[in-house]
């Protein structure tokens, strides 16, 4: 059967993939780098003290980024991770900061979740991001410990208490001195990648970089 585009729905034409040429010239790229401050790194400003952050997509609700997260996420698309890895993975590759990125990690889902959606949606993500940063991709190492429900629309005191303690290293060794990585889909308040990146930091020496595919204006 003709494939359809994720973001209107029109049929692909050759050398489509995913999205059509429509959609895809309108996607709105952050083009933030990992060089100049940007709104992603504020976010994060006396909270947390990570080396940099950016977003590769604008979220905006019922646009075109909304429904590719959706379809990765709740509808067994898996292959949009890997088109966006790839897409970013390129950008990514040209930031003289990331050269020496040790490994990707990505946010976690908690075991039930897991094998309930059966992937993490950021792993062909991640896995396409590390081929272009010449890193390591590691999903097992960063665990979820508890089975809670998505909390996006609570506000950032009440997603940090319930998170705080969610979240932990199976091995610490493993970052030790370390250049990590740490990837999601979407940021918003950013309290879970706060929790995440200081599960992380209990490694000696690491210092975290924080990278996701889109971020909520």
């Amino acid at each position: 059967m003709p494939e359809a585009c994720f973001g209107c729905n029109a049929l692909l034409h050759r050398g489509e993939r995913l999205l059509c040429t429509v959609c895809r010239n309108q996607l709105p790229l952050t083009e933030y780098n990992f060089i100049d401050e940007n709104p992603v790194d504020r976010i994060f400003y006396g909270r947390i003290a990570i080396e940099k952050a950016s977003s590769f997509l604008i979220y905006t609700e019922n646009g075109i980024v909304q429904r590719l997260i959706h379809y990765l996420k709740y509808k067994n698309q898996e292959q949009i991770g890997a088109f966006l890895g790839e897409w970013y993975g390129q950008l990514l590759g040209e930031s003289p900061v990331l050269q020496g990125i040790d490994c990707i990690v990505p946010v976690p889902l908690h075991k039930n979740r897991l094998r309930k959606r059966g992937y993490n949606q950021l792993t062909l993500f991640g896995e396409r991001l590390a081929q272009h940063l010449n890193a390591s991709f590691e999903g097992q190492l960063l665990l979820k410990t508890a089975n809670t429900r998505t909390q996006t629309k609570k506000g950032r005191g009440f997603r940090w208490h319930a998170d705080k303690a969610l979240y932990t290293l199976s091995d610490t060794t493993y970052f030790r001195n370390k250049r990590v990585l740490l990837i999601d889909d979407v940021v918003t308040t950013g309290a879970t990648l706060e929790v995440c990146a200081k599960a992380l930091q209990k490694a000696e020496g690491v210092k975290v970089y924080i990278a996701t595919m889109a971020m909520v204006p």
